[in-house]
């Protein structure tokens, strides 16, 4: 009878134990609505995939914020909303104040890139930069796609770092 008890008891404390681990806190992924800061990579990775994956082709459309068109400042607004629930600011200009400056060389997943474009009312243009060169964004010819900083365009016009 003692070594039952004993089985019952690791037993119920590997099940607690497990269930310990399995639980989430407020701003952990559940895989359905992960809403937390950009301290995790990975996660921001992932999260900015799924965006581009739904946000995908929507046209771009000064002014515009959902996915019948939405311009550059709408796109990185509503996706730091709906993948991190971080409030940006509205406009370019407003985004490229918010936050913090940060060298070039020290970009990270989910840093706010921004270029003097010369186009649209200000003459500045922003998106998410996700890795390996690569940022997000809603482009005037090609909506909500992935681009290279390496490319000549986005080389020169390049402007401004920004870490929220």
């Amino acid at each position: 009878m003692r070594l039952f008890s004993l089985k019952t008891f690791l037993f119920s404390t590997a099940l607690l134990s497990l269930a310990a681990c399995s639980t989430l806190g407020e701003n952990e992924y559940d895989g359905i609505g992960y809403k937390g800061q950009l301290n995790d990579p990975i996660m921001v990775i992932t999260l900015l995939s799924e965006q581009q994956r739904e946000w995908g082709g929507t046209p771009y459309v000064l002014g515009g914020n959902t996915r019948n068109g939405v311009d550059c400042s709408g796109f990185t607004r509503v996706t730091f909303i709906d993948r991190f629930n971080i409030q940006l600011p509205r406009t370019t200009t407003e985004q490229s104040k918010y936050g913090k400056k940060v060298p070039k060389n020290q970009i990270q997943t989910g840093d706010l890139v921004f270029f003097k474009t010369g186009r649209g009312p200000n003459g500045y243009h922003v998106g998410i930069y996700v890795k390996d060169d690569k940022f997000l964004h809603a482009s005037t010819k090609g909506g909500v796609i992935y681009s290279s900083l390496n490319n000549p365009y986005w080389l020169k016009t390049f402007w401004q770092v920004r870490r929220i």
